[in-house]
């Protein structure tokens, strides 16, 4: 099941979600596509099998999970998103449930948990959804300041996009923080979550 994980992954990061089949896979593995059925019912299980084993074979990942505080957690899980592109857009139609997805919402709840977040799930839907968001417009920053903004129709955007410098990384870094932050001490949630060592 291993060998059939992999050339999901493979398959999704050359040619995205349409080149996952039961028969690309197949060919990828060496066996005929009826066999396959006697270990995965639909495509929807490779998408599943291919989500987790791309987030377990990171180690960048695993090691973020064991030890990163969250900030570092989330960058880690940008990077990853936006290494395997087709990762988000699976998420966004299947709720991961596979053990290296539940490793990684269980270190963000328990670390939400410590810093005493009163609302560590909702906290870390929230991070996830910022996350996964970020990672699926990145691709296109280079574009949205490419493309230049119509001054009649739109000035104000006009203006400033024209002196804007775009960071996929620094927008999501301040969007972090801004939900890190708690409303009553706004660094208190942060400090605590760095000193303690999706869905979320």
């Amino acid at each position: 099941m291993v060998e059939v994980a992999r050339a999901s992954v493979r398959l999704l990061d050359e040619g995205g979600l349409r080149a996952l089949t039961l028969r690309s896979v197949a060919q990828q593995v060496g066996v005929a596509p009826a066999s396959l059925y006697s270990r995965v019912e639909s495509v929807d299980d490779l998408f599943d099998l291919a989500l987790d084993t791309a987030l377990a074979d990171d180690a960048v990942m695993s090691e973020s999970i064991r030890n990163a505080d969250l900030p570092a957690l989330m960058d880690a899980f940008f990077t990853h998103l936006t290494t395997h592109r087709w990762a988000g857009q699976v998420i966004g139609m299947r709720a991961p449930r596979g053990p290296a997805y539940l490793a990684l919402s269980e270190r963000m709840c328990v670390l939400l948990e410590q810093a005493g977040a009163p609302d560590p799930l909702g906290t870390a839907y929230r991070l996830s959804n910022l996350v996964i968001g970020a990672s699926l417009t990145a691709p296109m920053a280079a574009d949205e300041k490419r493309v230049a903004i119509d001054p009649e129709q739109a000035p104000t955007y006009a203006r400033l996009h024209a002196t804007h410098h775009i960071s996929p990384q620094e927008i999501l870094a301040d969007g972090i923080s801004a939900l890190l932050a708690s409303p009553s001490k706004p660094s208190a949630l942060w400090a605590s979550a760095g000193e303690c060592q999706q869905d979320p």
